[in-house]
């Protein structure tokens, strides 16, 4: 049986994809889709109203009136999607800020000539959830036979890590702050990551949606170590994205903050994407739980000390 004609309007999708076998089978890809990287040669079917160089408090504020004016945050070049033939798209219904949704593909879908695509929208929540998601797409591409091995793989990682922290006679509490202006808190499958990492997660439990944090509520809990994992920010974005949060009234007192145990992420390609890399994003953690001070001020491919900007 031929393999299907795939457009992922999902980064995570994208690499859930790939892991599965199915990268030659992609001939179509979101805006936001770009790893592995030959994925960025495929055709670009979608597109953002959000303006480059913004804050993450304009961010904020220009998703707002967009949602005002009663449209999407994304667009679709229908013609393109139609001229791709594709016989599955994979997308999600999680969240309407932060990628392409089933609503955005009425209009491409509400008239196809032909036999309309399988279209596959996922919503994970748990790192379980993430896990079938790989069941449901290999389902969707008709090879069911290959996500056993590879969710096989992702978990045994994942229990691996977690046999190794579960050795720490101290567990941290760690503040994952997923966006910087307004704060919010990181929850879904974050809590998830840092227990396995061998941190206590404050402000949100496996499962739960990523919640607006109030800055007395932070000061208050006093975090050992916080991670700055802004949705959709690469990591140089995260660091010229600072200034609110490192410049607030208390932010220099807190106990993470005094013993140099804050950090900035890569959140665009490991945090946000419910994929494959999560195990990777789990060991990003327990690196920096582990970190001594000096090791703290060294930079990682995917992180750095805030101390150190």
């Amino acid at each position: 049986m031929a393999q299907p004609r795939i457009v992922s309007l999902l980064p995570s999708a994208t690499e859930i994809a790939v892991a599965l076998g199915l990268g030659e089978s992609l001939v179509g890809r979101s805006h936001e889709c770009d790893y592995p990287l030959f994925v960025k040669a495929l055709p670009v079917v979608t597109s953002t109203r959000l303006e480059k160089g913004l804050t993450s408090r304009q961010i904020d504020d220009r998703i707002q009136e967009i949602v005002r004016q009663g449209l999407s945050v994304y667009e679709v070049d229908t013609a393109l999607l139609r001229d791709l033939r594709p016989d599955l798209i994979l997308t999600q219904s999680q969240c309407a800020v932060c990628a392409v949704t089933p609503a955005d593909l009425e209009e491409a879908l509400g008239d196809w000539i032909g036999t309309a695509p399988t279209l596959l929208s996922l919503a994970p929540d748990t790192l379980e959830d993430v896990w079938s998601d790989f069941a449901k797409v290999a389902e969707a591409a008709g090879i069911p036979e290959r996500a056993s091995s590879v969710v096989g793989d992702l978990k045994e990682r994942m229990s691996g890590l977690s046999r190794s922290s579960a050795e720490r006679m101290d567990r941290p509490r760690v503040a994952a702050i997923e966006w910087i202006d307004p704060l919010m808190a990181a929850g879904n499958w974050v809590p998830e990551l840092i227990e396995a990492a061998g941190g206590h997660p404050l402000f949100a439990r496996a499962g739960e949606h990523s919640s607006w944090l109030n800055w007395d509520d932070l000061i208050a809990a006093d975090p050992d170590l916080i991670v700055a994992m802004p949705c959709g920010y690469l990591l140089p974005q995260t660091l010229a994205d600072l200034g609110s949060l490192v410049d607030h009234f208390g932010w220099k007192d807190l106990t993470a903050v005094r013993k140099g145990k804050v950090f900035a992420v890569d959140g665009h390609h490991l945090f946000n994407r419910p994929g494959p890399r999560l195990v990777e994003s789990a060991e990003l953690i327990a690196q920096l739980v582990g970190a001594t001070p000096t090791q703290a001020l060294e930079m990682g491919r995917d992180w750095i000390s805030i101390d150190g900007v």
